[in-house]
Formats: structure tokens, sequence, C-alpha cells
């Protein structure tokens, strides 16, 4: 296992390369001169120059990126052209929201789509099977932003059980009860996505359960609880723990439109305000991060497949 773990990190390393080839050269290929956004448009020239060759910007573009480079192999992402301070700095200060919404976020489509597809697939083709694969097919359809708004308007605005943005952080105020801020993001990101697990999770069940080991279990007189829970949804996780694993890091795209939506102080909003800033330093540094953060997840999920089945080994 270790020895597997070893090759998969290794493995990391070119696969990085070519991540912070493409984001750097997709961050310069964006029009707009960084210079010119931060001194507005009443600055001279002479002014623009001056501050480009301060930033560097007036270097090749191939210069730019083996100084970059370096620097990020030594775990220096840069300064940020807009707040002038490190970039992990600011990615850190939004990390704390983001977070805690992906958290919350596979809570909720976990818990619905999981219990649903479980649900469905034992009465398959019954009216609650009917019933809840057109809800399924409903939350599929509905807009997040859309989601979002409406939840806003009815348990914020008009029936006022829950904040309806920002996000005081935790950390800072010791406060647990500031989660409450986080309710109606995760729910609006979760709810459109648990559809799909759903709909997978019902799929995996019908084709478990009609094993001959499932009929010999229950044929045992096994409770048809342990059956279904230990037996077959056990049988039938892989394939959901694998979307499961590909939608968390979705989940960072999906956030863009949330917590901008719900004005939360995260990196999904961080993104959208450095592509308006042109700030080069803090898209690169986030998009070297969200890469790092996918290849963890698809490490951590093959790592799980060995639990839920023994039979799976790495060597």
């Amino acid at each position: 296992m270790l020895t597997y773990v070893v090759r998969r990190l290794i493995a990391f390393i070119p696969s990085l390369f070519v991540v912070a080839i493409v984001a750097f050269s997709l961050m310069h290929f964006i029009p707009g001169d960084p210079a010119s956004v931060m001194l507005g448009p009443d600055a001279s020239i002479n002014q623009i120059d001056n501050l480009r060759t301060k930033l560097g910007l007036d270097k090749p573009i191939y210069v730019q990126f083996c100084i970059w480079l370096t620097r990020a192999g030594r775990g220096d992402l840069g300064d940020s052209v807009y707040f002038h301070e490190p970039v992990l700095k600011i990615i850190g200060m939004g990390a704390e929201t983001s977070i805690l919404l992906m958290v919350f976020s596979m809570i909720v489509l976990t818990g619905i789509g999981v219990s649903t597809g479980i649900i469905a697939a034992i009465r398959p083709n019954g009216w609650l099977d009917q019933l809840l694969r057109t809800l399924s097919l409903l939350a599929a359809s509905i807009p997040t932003f859309w989601l979002a708004l409406n939840m806003m308007l009815l348990f914020a605005s008009t029936l006022g059980w829950l904040p309806s943005s920002g996000f005081p952080s935790i950390i800072e105020s010791k406060d647990l009860s500031n989660l409450r801020y986080l309710v109606l993001p995760a729910f609006a990101l979760g709810f459109p996505n648990s559809a799909f697990i759903a709909r997978l999770t019902r799929s995996s069940m019908l084709d478990v359960l009609s094993a001959d080991y499932i009929t010999v279990a229950r044929g045992k007189g096994l409770p048809y609880r342990t059956v279904i829970l230990k037996h077959a949804l056990r049988n039938a996780a892989i394939p959901v723990v694998t979307v499961l694993a590909l939608t968390t890091v979705g989940l960072v795209s999906g956030a863009v439109v949330t917590e901008t939506v719900f004005a939360l102080p995260g990196v999904g909003r961080l993104v959208v305000e450095s592509v308006l800033r042109r700030d080069y330093p803090v898209i690169q540094g986030i998009l070297l991060v969200v890469a790092i953060l996918y290849m963890v997840v698809n490490l951590a999920t093959d790592l799980l497949y060995s639990v839920i089945d023994p039979r799976i080994r790495y060597g």
C-alpha cells in the first residue's frame, strides 16, 4: 500500500507541471492588463509602463513562467497584484468558507442522493420509485442560482428563519452558531447535485439486489435491513463513491455561483473578483490548489476502495 501511495505522489509532479503550464498560459491570453486595471482609466502610459516593470509583467512570458514555477516549487505562489499580499494568505482567507460549504454540500447531496436511491431500488417501478425518479429529474433541472434566490426569498426574507448572505468566520469568532449562514448555500449547491447520485445509487443497488448472494442472504433469514445496508449497499458503493469523489471537486466550480449569490467570502467568489481585476497570481494559485485537491481526492478514493471491498489490493 505504501509503495502504491508513493508512486501516485511521484506521478503528481508531471501532472502539476502540465496544470501549471495551462493555468499560466490561459491567464496571459485573457484580454486586459493588470497594471491598467489597477491604475484606472486616467493613468498615463508612463505610469502603466512603470507599474508593469515593477510587477515584472514587461518580461517575456517564458521568463515570467520560469520565475513563477521556481517560486511555486518552494511553496511560494507569489503576491497578489491587487491585495499586495502572498497568494497563499489570500486563498487561506477564503478557504474556511469554501471548505465548510463543500463539507455541508456533500452531506446534503450524499444524504438525499444515497437514501433516495436506496428507497427507490427497494421497490423498483412502484409508485414511490416513480415519484422519487421524477423528483430527481426535477432537481437536476433546477439551476443553482434560481434555487438559491428562491430559498433566500422564502426562508430569509419571508420567514426570517435563516440569514440570507455573508458568513462571519468561526475561527475568529469561535461561534459555531455562524454555521447557520451556510444552511441555504449548502442546500442550494447540494440538492441539484444529489439527483445524479440518487439515480446512480438506484441503478447500482438494482444490479446488486438481483445477485445470487443477496438471495442466499435473504433465504438464510437475515433481517431485510441487514441485507440492504450491510450486503447490498456495501457492494453497490464503489461506483457511487467514485462519482462522489468527482462531485466533491466539481462543487468548487459550483461554489462560484453559490458564493456570489450569497455573498460568501470564499474561494469561488475570489476567482470571479480576481478575473475581473486581472490578478494573475491569485487565479494561477487557485487553479494549482484545485488541481492538487483533485489529485488528493482521487488518491483518497482509490484507497477507500480497499476499505469498502477487501478484495481490492494495491501493490
